[in-house]
């Protein structure tokens, strides 16, 4: 049975739950609709698992796990992680069409970030994994004969990848990909809001012959639905997760009693900090681009812009005009600069905070409401890009994240003050600093509270290097060899001589 199942033109097809190799329905009958943000549109039905399908799911990967996959040896695991990659590029154009539909955002983002980087995330982890160094010790024992001690790497076991709808085909594989490296299998639960390119890629696993019951995936909600079955399952040895602070708590108290490990990636209110010194034009790209790209829903995005004050107004003429220059559309429209956000649920979110900022007192420089749209489109969830300046540093908007195209600008007059701005929040997730004095730049990176600090640049990865969040914005540190922190355990090997 194919991942879309066949249906009467007046019904909307489904997608199916992928477990133990098949495509399934869920027992139970119940699915739920899956709209386009663009128009509102309905593109299909989801079969949400239940307790049965999850269980069934969690089983098939055990199974997996002591039989076909975990008899393969790495280079035959890597092998297979080699061809997932090209399968994807090769499947390209229906990668493209299934996030685009899904997520609403430009294709030409998804285009040239998305899916180039869901099936690198295969290519890059089978490499980490054939060339992680290990550990090798002698020591001395009473009777001089010595002994030698060495660690070997094992995989966890059974992994529940719970994977946010931002960014799905990119922030999935960057958890399978390094999961499948290193020989545990996996159980997913995409977000409700984009369940298809992990179904998808359910095909791919079968068209290149990954072991039946290695990738899962299961559909549904979070609390009382597939989400909270998941991570409660007593089969299940990992969970990780990308997503908000609220549910990372959620979670880990689900998993508190069986003592089961996490790698949380969770929400963040970033700061931007601008010095006058900056190169100007490329401080107002990219921090058009870290707080306006994707509609504003991404992670590591900026809501929080501090500038020096004697370039104050100019930048925040420069950023209006940036956000101004923006102009919604359809996906496929080459011209399109930015597309809806995820759901209605999500615009009314993003919107009280727009009231909210006006209640409190803000100067609304652009923005501030929902764009007036053409035919379909007006069903579509808009909003307008918005920049706010005047608002205190304990408001809500400027304390809370709001996950959506709009930032609060702000004046400093020194770098101790930025630097202490940029610190003032419960979250540590990310920042950029644009100054053309490096020593200026090395001693601010190194000062701000995050994990990773960009100096000059915005969402510059190698892939190689530690990727995750301070305070409560995460646990843990994904990419390169800091990803098998999570996904192995390190067991040691002592040998008497």
């Amino acid at each position: 049975m194919s991942r879309i199942s066949s249906a009467p033109a007046q019904q909307a097809a489904s997608i199916l739950n992928f477990i133990g190799g098949e495509f399934v329905a869920a027992g139970s009958g119940k699915t739920f609709e899956n709209r386009s943000p663009v128009d509102g549109c309905l593109l299909g039905l989801v079969s949400e698992a239940g307790e049965a399908e999850v269980d069934a799911a969690v089983k098939a990967a055990r199974a997996a796990l002591a039989g076909p996959w975990g008899a393969l040896e790495m280079a035959e695991r890597t092998e297979l992680l080699y061809a997932v990659a090209n399968e994807i590029s090769r499947r390209f154009d229906e990668f493209l069409q299934a996030e685009v539909a899904d997520t609403g955002k430009p294709a030409s983002l998804a285009r040239h970030i998305d899916i180039p980087r869901g099936a690198a995330n295969f290519k890059i982890f089978a490499d980490v994994v054939k060339n992680v160094p290990g550990e090798f010790f002698q020591m001395a024992t009473p009777d001089k004969k010595g002994a030698i001690n060495y660690a070997i790497r094992v995989p966890r076991g059974v992994i529940a990848v719970i994977a946010p709808w931002n960014l799905p085909l990119l922030l999935m594989t960057w958890k399978v990909g390094p999961a499948l490296a290193c020989g545990n299998t996996v159980v997913v639960k995409p977000s409700e809001e984009t369940p298809a390119t992990a179904t998808l890629l359910g095909e791919v696993m079968n068209a290149v012959g990954v072991p039946k019951g290695v990738y899962n995936v299961v559909h549904g909600f979070g609390p009382g639905s597939a989400g909270e079955l998941l991570t409660r399952h007593p089969g299940i040895d990992a969970v990780t997760f990308t997503g908000e602070t609220r549910t990372g708590a959620a979670i880990m108290k689900a998993v508190a009693d069986r003592v089961r490990p996490v790698s949380f990636e969770l929400g963040g209110k970033n700061a931007g900090v601008v010095f006058a010194d900056c190169d100007f034009d490329a401080a107002v790209e990219g921090m058009g681009r870290a707080v306006f790209a994707n509609c504003g829903q991404v992670c590591l995005g900026t809501e929080r812009v501090y500038v020096e004050r004697p370039i104050f107004d100019k930048f925040v003429a420069a950023l209006k005009a940036k956000a101004e220059s923006l102009k919604p559309g359809r996906p496929e429209d080459a011209k399109t600069g930015l597309g809806p956000l995820i759901s209605q649920e999500h615009r009314n979110k993003v919107l009280s905070y727009y009231d909210k900022a006006r209640d409190e007192g803000a100067t609304v420089v652009t923005g501030g409401g929902i764009p007036k749209m053409e035919g379909g489109l007006a069903n579509g969830f808009w909003v307008e890009p918005t920049i706010w300046t005047g608002l205190p540093e304990d408001s809500a908007v400027v304390r809370e994240e709001i996950f959506g195209p709009c930032c609060h600008v702000r004046p400093f007059d020194t770098e101790d003050e930025a630097v202490r701005l940029a610190n003032d929040t419960q979250y540590g997730l990310a920042s950029t600093v644009w100054t053309t004095n490096l020593a200026r730049a090395h001693r601010v990176a190194a000062k701000i509270e995050v994990g990773i600090c960009w100096v000059n640049c915005w969402f510059l990865r190698d892939l190689r290097t530690p990727f995750g969040g301070s305070k409560q914005s995460g646990i843990g540190r994904e990419g390169g060899v800091h990803s098998l922190e999570f996904y192995t355990e390190l067991r040691n090997v002592c040998v008497k001589l």
